[in-house]
Protein backbone atom coordinates (compact mmCIF):
# COMPACT_ATOMS: atom_id res chain seq x y z
CA UNK A 1 0.00 0.00 0.00
CA UNK A 2 1.12 3.22 -0.58
CA UNK A 3 2.19 5.31 2.50
CA UNK A 4 2.05 9.19 2.82
CA UNK A 5 2.42 10.10 6.01
CA UNK A 6 4.28 8.80 9.36
CA UNK A 7 2.73 8.40 12.97
CA UNK A 8 4.18 8.87 15.96
CA UNK A 9 3.31 8.32 19.43
CA UNK A 10 3.62 10.89 22.66
CA UNK A 11 6.07 9.38 25.38
CA UNK A 12 4.72 8.10 28.59
CA UNK A 13 5.70 11.23 30.14
CA UNK A 14 3.66 13.54 27.89
CA UNK A 15 0.57 10.71 28.09
CA UNK A 16 0.54 11.30 32.33
CA UNK A 17 -0.33 14.79 32.27
CA UNK A 18 -3.22 14.25 29.86
CA UNK A 19 -4.61 11.21 31.48
CA UNK A 20 -4.78 12.47 34.89
CA UNK A 21 -6.57 15.57 33.55
CA UNK A 22 -9.48 13.57 32.21
CA UNK A 23 -9.08 11.35 35.36
CA UNK A 24 -10.04 14.07 37.34
CA UNK A 25 -13.55 14.12 36.15
CA UNK A 26 -14.55 10.07 36.14
CA UNK A 27 -15.88 11.16 39.81
CA UNK A 28 -17.75 13.49 38.40
CA UNK A 29 -19.44 11.27 35.95
CA UNK A 30 -20.61 9.12 38.54
CA UNK A 31 -22.25 12.15 40.55
CA UNK A 32 -23.54 13.31 37.16
CA UNK A 33 -25.05 9.62 36.74
CA UNK A 34 -26.79 10.10 40.13
CA UNK A 35 -28.51 13.18 38.95
CA UNK A 36 -28.95 12.43 35.87
CA UNK A 37 -30.92 9.37 34.92
CA UNK A 38 -33.79 11.02 33.15
CA UNK A 39 -31.48 13.33 31.29
CA UNK A 40 -32.61 14.68 27.89
CA UNK A 41 -30.90 15.63 24.91
CA UNK A 42 -30.59 19.46 26.27
CA UNK A 43 -29.64 18.45 29.57
CA UNK A 44 -27.54 15.60 29.39
CA UNK A 45 -26.91 11.98 27.59
CA UNK A 46 -27.22 8.30 29.48
CA UNK A 47 -26.44 5.00 27.95
CA UNK A 48 -29.41 2.69 28.34
CA UNK A 49 -31.80 0.30 26.88
CA UNK A 50 -33.30 1.83 23.35
CA UNK A 51 -37.46 2.03 22.84
CA UNK A 52 -36.75 -0.61 20.11
CA UNK A 53 -34.69 -3.42 22.28
CA UNK A 54 -34.93 -4.23 25.67
CA UNK A 55 -37.20 -2.63 28.71
CA UNK A 56 -34.45 -3.92 31.48
CA UNK A 57 -32.45 -0.85 32.39
CA UNK A 58 -28.62 -1.35 31.65
CA UNK A 59 -26.31 -1.24 34.56
CA UNK A 60 -23.99 0.33 35.21
CA UNK A 61 -25.39 3.36 33.76
CA UNK A 62 -23.56 6.48 32.13
CA UNK A 63 -24.61 9.61 32.24
CA UNK A 64 -23.15 12.43 31.29
CA UNK A 65 -24.29 16.27 31.24
CA UNK A 66 -24.59 17.79 27.78
CA UNK A 67 -21.51 20.34 29.01
CA UNK A 68 -19.57 17.62 30.57
CA UNK A 69 -19.82 15.43 27.04
CA UNK A 70 -18.58 18.89 25.44
CA UNK A 71 -15.36 19.03 27.75
CA UNK A 72 -14.44 15.49 27.71
CA UNK A 73 -14.81 15.91 23.38
CA UNK A 74 -12.74 19.04 23.90
CA UNK A 75 -9.76 17.55 26.19
CA UNK A 76 -10.01 13.83 24.01
CA UNK A 77 -9.64 16.26 20.41
CA UNK A 78 -5.76 16.70 21.05
CA UNK A 79 -4.69 12.96 22.03
CA UNK A 80 -3.30 10.48 20.19
CA UNK A 81 -5.79 7.21 19.17
CA UNK A 82 -3.97 5.40 21.69
CA UNK A 83 -4.34 7.94 24.80
CA UNK A 84 -8.21 8.37 23.87
CA UNK A 85 -8.36 4.63 23.91
CA UNK A 86 -6.81 4.07 27.35
CA UNK A 87 -9.07 6.72 28.71
CA UNK A 88 -12.10 5.53 27.32
CA UNK A 89 -11.26 1.90 28.19
CA UNK A 90 -11.35 2.49 31.77
CA UNK A 91 -14.24 5.43 31.22
CA UNK A 92 -16.92 3.38 29.71
CA UNK A 93 -18.36 0.45 31.13
CA UNK A 94 -19.55 -2.52 28.62
CA UNK A 95 -17.60 -1.44 25.50
CA UNK A 96 -16.86 -3.31 22.55
CA UNK A 97 -15.62 -2.51 19.36
CA UNK A 98 -18.06 -2.89 16.14
CA UNK A 99 -16.09 -3.31 12.58
CA UNK A 100 -16.44 -4.73 9.24
CA UNK A 101 -11.82 -5.06 9.30
CA UNK A 102 -11.81 -2.04 7.20
CA UNK A 103 -8.42 -0.23 7.90
CA UNK A 104 -9.29 2.14 10.76
CA UNK A 105 -10.83 -0.62 12.69
CA UNK A 106 -7.66 -2.85 12.14
CA UNK A 107 -6.09 -0.28 13.44
CA UNK A 108 -8.29 0.22 16.44
CA UNK A 109 -7.43 -3.45 16.89
CA UNK A 110 -4.38 -3.74 16.92
CA UNK A 111 -3.50 -0.76 19.81
CA UNK A 112 -6.48 -2.12 21.86
CA UNK A 113 -3.60 -5.25 21.56
CA UNK A 114 -0.56 -3.05 22.92
CA UNK A 115 -2.40 -1.81 25.66
CA UNK A 116 -3.03 -5.68 26.69
CA UNK A 117 0.16 -6.21 26.21
CA UNK A 118 1.10 -3.38 27.87
CA UNK A 119 -0.20 -4.87 30.90
CA UNK A 120 -3.83 -3.01 31.21
CA UNK A 121 -5.78 -6.22 31.63
CA UNK A 122 -5.53 -6.14 35.24
CA UNK A 123 -6.55 -2.57 35.22
CA UNK A 124 -9.36 -1.95 32.39
CA UNK A 125 -11.30 -4.37 30.60
CA UNK A 126 -10.62 -6.52 27.39
CA UNK A 127 -12.58 -4.85 24.22
CA UNK A 128 -14.49 -8.03 22.21
CA UNK A 129 -15.26 -7.01 18.31
CA UNK A 130 -18.96 -7.00 17.10
CA UNK A 131 -19.08 -8.02 13.41
CA UNK A 132 -22.07 -8.08 11.08
CA UNK A 133 -21.97 -10.87 8.38
CA UNK A 134 -23.97 -9.50 5.54
CA UNK A 135 -23.63 -12.72 3.77
CA UNK A 136 -22.74 -10.89 1.16
CA UNK A 137 -18.95 -9.90 2.59
CA UNK A 138 -16.07 -10.27 -0.15
CA UNK A 139 -14.27 -13.46 -0.03
CA UNK A 140 -11.14 -11.66 1.04
CA UNK A 141 -12.89 -10.20 3.64
CA UNK A 142 -14.00 -13.47 5.11
CA UNK A 143 -10.15 -14.40 5.18
CA UNK A 144 -9.37 -11.41 6.52
CA UNK A 145 -11.24 -12.65 9.94
CA UNK A 146 -9.52 -15.64 9.58
CA UNK A 147 -6.27 -13.76 9.99
CA UNK A 148 -7.33 -11.54 12.35
CA UNK A 149 -8.49 -14.16 15.08
CA UNK A 150 -4.71 -15.76 14.23
CA UNK A 151 -2.94 -12.38 14.78
CA UNK A 152 -4.98 -11.46 17.58
CA UNK A 153 -6.41 -14.64 19.65
CA UNK A 154 -7.08 -12.91 22.93
CA UNK A 155 -9.65 -11.00 20.81
CA UNK A 156 -13.16 -12.47 20.44
CA UNK A 157 -15.33 -11.93 17.85
CA UNK A 158 -18.93 -11.58 18.15
CA UNK A 159 -21.03 -12.62 14.67
CA UNK A 160 -24.62 -11.66 13.87
CA UNK A 161 -25.96 -12.52 10.45
CA UNK A 162 -29.37 -11.39 9.64
CA UNK A 163 -32.31 -13.37 12.09
CA UNK A 164 -32.62 -16.58 10.71
CA UNK A 165 -30.37 -17.18 7.57
CA UNK A 166 -26.67 -18.42 7.46
CA UNK A 167 -26.02 -17.89 3.45
CA UNK A 168 -27.11 -15.70 1.08
CA UNK A 169 -28.81 -18.56 -1.29
CA UNK A 170 -30.86 -19.09 2.28
CA UNK A 171 -31.63 -15.07 2.34
CA UNK A 172 -32.61 -15.14 -1.38
CA UNK A 173 -34.78 -18.04 -1.00
CA UNK A 174 -37.06 -15.64 1.15
CA UNK A 175 -36.18 -12.21 0.08
CA UNK A 176 -35.05 -12.16 -4.16
CA UNK A 177 -31.89 -9.86 -4.28
CA UNK A 178 -33.65 -7.34 -2.04
CA UNK A 179 -30.13 -5.33 -2.56
CA UNK A 180 -31.50 -4.69 -6.18
CA UNK A 181 -34.82 -3.66 -5.29
CA UNK A 182 -35.06 -2.06 -1.72
CA UNK A 183 -31.64 -0.40 -0.44
CA UNK A 184 -33.56 0.36 2.70
CA UNK A 185 -35.17 -2.87 3.51
CA UNK A 186 -31.31 -4.83 3.00
CA UNK A 187 -30.36 -2.73 5.20
CA UNK A 188 -32.59 -2.81 7.91
CA UNK A 189 -32.46 -6.91 7.65
CA UNK A 190 -28.44 -7.52 7.04
CA UNK A 191 -27.22 -4.85 9.11
CA UNK A 192 -29.25 -2.94 11.19
CA UNK A 193 -31.68 -5.26 12.68
CA UNK A 194 -28.26 -7.43 13.61
CA UNK A 195 -26.52 -4.48 15.02
CA UNK A 196 -29.87 -4.46 17.56
CA UNK A 197 -29.64 -7.58 18.42
CA UNK A 198 -26.47 -7.17 19.19
CA UNK A 199 -26.38 -4.76 21.09
CA UNK A 200 -29.11 -5.97 23.42
CA UNK A 201 -27.62 -9.77 23.81
CA UNK A 202 -24.55 -8.09 25.02
CA UNK A 203 -25.89 -5.34 26.83
CA UNK A 204 -23.73 -2.79 25.72
CA UNK A 205 -23.40 0.89 26.68
CA UNK A 206 -20.82 1.99 24.37
CA UNK A 207 -18.69 0.77 20.74
CA UNK A 208 -15.83 1.84 19.68
CA UNK A 209 -16.00 2.71 15.51
CA UNK A 210 -13.85 3.18 12.67
CA UNK A 211 -15.45 6.47 11.23
CA UNK A 212 -13.15 9.22 10.65
CA UNK A 213 -14.18 13.22 9.62
CA UNK A 214 -11.53 12.36 6.31
CA UNK A 215 -13.99 10.11 4.99
CA UNK A 216 -16.60 12.82 4.26
CA UNK A 217 -20.10 12.76 4.09
CA UNK A 218 -22.07 12.74 7.27
CA UNK A 219 -18.75 11.91 8.75
CA UNK A 220 -17.03 15.59 8.37
CA UNK A 221 -18.24 16.96 11.60
CA UNK A 222 -17.50 13.76 14.37
CA UNK A 223 -16.88 14.28 17.69
CA UNK A 224 -15.03 11.46 19.52
CA UNK A 225 -17.35 10.49 21.71
CA UNK A 226 -20.89 11.02 20.47
CA UNK A 227 -24.84 9.91 21.35
CA UNK A 228 -26.91 7.47 19.83
CA UNK A 229 -30.31 8.66 21.63
CA UNK A 230 -32.11 6.52 19.64
CA UNK A 231 -30.25 3.53 20.41
CA UNK A 232 -29.14 4.03 23.74
CA UNK A 233 -25.27 4.01 23.25
CA UNK A 234 -22.33 6.12 23.02
CA UNK A 235 -20.53 5.77 20.10
CA UNK A 236 -16.44 6.90 20.30
CA UNK A 237 -14.58 7.12 17.18
CA UNK A 238 -10.93 7.02 18.68
CA UNK A 239 -9.05 7.56 14.89
CA UNK A 240 -11.30 10.43 14.30
CA UNK A 241 -8.93 13.35 13.33
CA UNK A 242 -6.77 10.67 11.37
CA UNK A 243 -6.24 11.06 7.66
CA UNK A 244 -6.37 8.03 5.73
CA UNK A 245 -2.63 7.95 5.16
CA UNK A 246 -2.23 8.21 8.93
CA UNK A 247 -3.38 4.95 8.71
CA UNK A 248 -2.06 3.46 6.05
CA UNK A 249 1.56 4.58 7.82
CA UNK A 250 0.06 2.50 11.04
CA UNK A 251 -1.12 -0.57 9.33
CA UNK A 252 2.45 -0.47 7.73
CA UNK A 253 4.95 0.45 10.61
CA UNK A 254 3.02 -2.13 12.81
CA UNK A 255 2.29 -4.87 9.70
CA UNK A 256 -1.21 -5.08 10.78
CA UNK A 257 -3.29 -7.55 8.65
CA UNK A 258 -5.40 -6.11 5.80
CA UNK A 259 -7.76 -6.72 2.76
CA UNK A 260 -6.26 -8.02 -0.08
CA UNK A 261 -8.62 -6.10 -1.83
CA UNK A 262 -6.58 -3.04 -0.95
CA UNK A 263 -4.09 -3.90 -3.18
CA UNK A 264 -6.20 -3.78 -5.93
CA UNK A 265 -7.55 -0.34 -5.56
CA UNK A 266 -10.34 -0.49 -3.34
CA UNK A 267 -10.12 2.30 -0.09
CA UNK A 268 -13.39 1.47 1.39
CA UNK A 269 -14.66 -2.42 1.17
CA UNK A 270 -18.70 -3.15 2.22
CA UNK A 271 -20.75 -5.76 0.74
CA UNK A 272 -19.75 -6.85 -2.72
CA UNK A 273 -22.30 -5.82 -4.67
CA UNK A 274 -22.25 -2.12 -3.76
CA UNK A 275 -18.67 -1.54 -3.55
CA UNK A 276 -16.01 -0.92 -6.50
CA UNK A 277 -12.41 0.32 -6.64
CA UNK A 278 -11.60 4.40 -6.86
CA UNK A 279 -9.94 6.44 -9.19
CA UNK A 280 -6.67 8.05 -8.44
CA UNK A 281 -7.47 11.54 -6.64
CA UNK A 282 -11.51 10.04 -6.00
CA UNK A 283 -12.04 10.39 -1.92
CA UNK A 284 -11.54 7.16 0.27
CA UNK A 285 -15.37 6.14 -0.29
CA UNK A 286 -16.24 6.94 -3.48
CA UNK A 287 -16.16 3.94 -4.32
CA UNK A 288 -19.44 2.57 -1.78
CA UNK A 289 -22.49 2.57 -3.74
CA UNK A 290 -20.73 4.61 -6.78
CA UNK A 291 -23.37 6.35 -8.49
CA UNK A 292 -26.19 6.89 -5.75
CA UNK A 293 -27.43 9.24 -3.34
CA UNK A 294 -26.44 7.25 -0.45
CA UNK A 295 -22.91 7.42 2.14
CA UNK A 296 -23.92 5.33 4.53
CA UNK A 297 -24.82 1.50 5.01
CA UNK A 298 -27.39 1.89 8.16
CA UNK A 299 -26.09 1.04 10.95
CA UNK A 300 -24.82 4.56 11.49
CA UNK A 301 -28.22 6.02 10.16
CA UNK A 302 -30.95 7.43 12.75
CA UNK A 303 -32.86 4.18 14.02
CA UNK A 304 -36.52 5.83 13.40
CA UNK A 305 -35.46 5.65 9.74
CA UNK A 306 -36.22 2.04 9.84
CA UNK A 307 -39.46 2.12 12.20
CA UNK A 308 -41.52 0.52 8.82
CA UNK A 309 -39.89 -2.31 9.08
CA UNK A 310 -40.90 -2.93 12.54
CA UNK A 311 -44.54 -2.95 11.68
CA UNK A 312 -46.92 -5.94 12.18
CA UNK A 313 -46.86 -9.19 10.86
CA UNK A 314 -49.42 -8.96 7.92
CA UNK A 315 -47.83 -4.76 6.92
CA UNK A 316 -44.08 -6.61 7.36
CA UNK A 317 -45.14 -9.17 4.99
CA UNK A 318 -46.49 -6.98 2.43
CA UNK A 319 -42.90 -5.03 2.34
CA UNK A 320 -41.23 -8.59 1.75
CA UNK A 321 -43.33 -8.85 -1.29
CA UNK A 322 -43.37 -5.23 -2.88
CA UNK A 323 -39.67 -5.76 -2.80
CA UNK A 324 -39.39 -8.80 -4.51
CA UNK A 325 -38.62 -9.06 -7.87
CA UNK A 326 -41.44 -10.13 -9.96
CA UNK A 327 -39.60 -12.71 -11.33
CA UNK A 328 -38.92 -14.46 -8.20
CA UNK A 329 -42.78 -14.14 -7.03
CA UNK A 330 -43.55 -15.62 -10.57
CA UNK A 331 -41.41 -18.66 -9.31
Amino acid sequence: MAVDSHVQFPSASQLVPTLSTLSNHLEAAESSKQSDDAASVESGYGSGPSSASSSTARLPRVSLTSEHLRHLNKQLESMEPMDVLRFIKIFFPRLYQTTAFGLTGLVTIDMLSKLEQEGQSNNSQRIDLIFLDTLYHFQETYDLVDRVRARYPGSTIHTFKPDGFETAAEFEATYGRLYEVSEEMYDYLAKVEPQERAYDRLDVVAVLTGRRRSQGGQRGQLDIIEVDGERGIFKINPLANWSFGQVQAYVREHNVPYNALLDRGYKSIGDWHSTVPVGEGEDERAGRWKGRDKTECGIHNKQSRYNKFLAEPVVKASLVLSAKPAADLVA
